[in-house]
C-alpha cells in the first residue's frame, strides 16, 4: 500500500567518508609532505650549484681558453688571456672590446677576438640563484656566493 511518503535510508546506498577517515588521510598528506619538501629543495639546490659549476667553466675557458682545443698541432682555442696577453678586468670584456685593447689582428694573432662567450640573455655574469659573480682578475679568481654559505670557487 502506497502512502505518499518515501523514506531513505541512511544505511543503504549512501556511502561516504566519515570525518575521522578524512583527518587521518589528512595527517598522512602532512607527513608526507614534510618529507617530500626538503627532498625537493635539496634537489633544485644541487641543479644550481651544477648549473652554476658548468657557467663558470665557461667563462674559465672563454677568459684562459681550452687547452684540449687543437688543430693541425696548434692551440686554437686561447681565450681572451691567449689573444691580449692579460685578463679581462671585468667580465662584460668578454662581450664587449674594451677601448684599450686593439682589434684582432689575423697575421700576429693578437687583440681582442671576442665575443668568448654567448651575451644572449645578458645572464652569463649571474650564477644560477640570480646573484652577480665576484670576478677577481689579481687572484685569479671567480667566486659565485649564491649558494650560501657554500660559495664556489674557480680558480682561472
Amino acid at each position: 500500500m502506497y502512502t505518499g511518503s518515501r523514506r531513505f535510508s541512511t544505511s543503504v546506498g549512501y556511502r561516504g567518508f566519515t570525518l575521522i577517515e578524512l583527518v587521518i588521510i589528512i595527517v598522512i598528506l602532512g607527513i608526507i609532505a614534510t618529507v617530500a619538501i626538503p627532498r625537493f629543495s635539496d634537489i633544485i639546490n644541487s641543479s644550481k650549484i651544477n648549473a652554476t659549476k658548468q657557467e663558470m667553466d665557461a667563462l674559465k675557458k672563454a677568459m684562459v681558453g681550452n687547452p684540449a682545443v687543437v688543430a693541425g698541432g696548434e692551440y686554437i682555442d686561447r681565450g681572451f688571456e691567449g689573444d691580449i696577453g692579460f685578463l679581462p678586468s671585468r667580465l662584460v670584456d668578454l662581450v664587449v672590446k674594451p677601448d684599450s685593447v686593439s682589434a684582432y689582428n689575423r697575421l700576429t694573432r693578437l687583440g681582442w677576438n671576442g665575443p668568448y662567450i654567448d651575451s644572449s640573455g645578458g645572464d652569463y655574469a649571474l650564477d644560477a640563484w640570480g646573484n652577480n659573480y665576484i670576478y677577481q682578475p689579481g687572484n685569479r679568481r671567480l667566486v659565485s656566493t649564491g649558494g650560501g654559505a657554500d660559495s664556489i670557487t674557480v680558480s682561472l
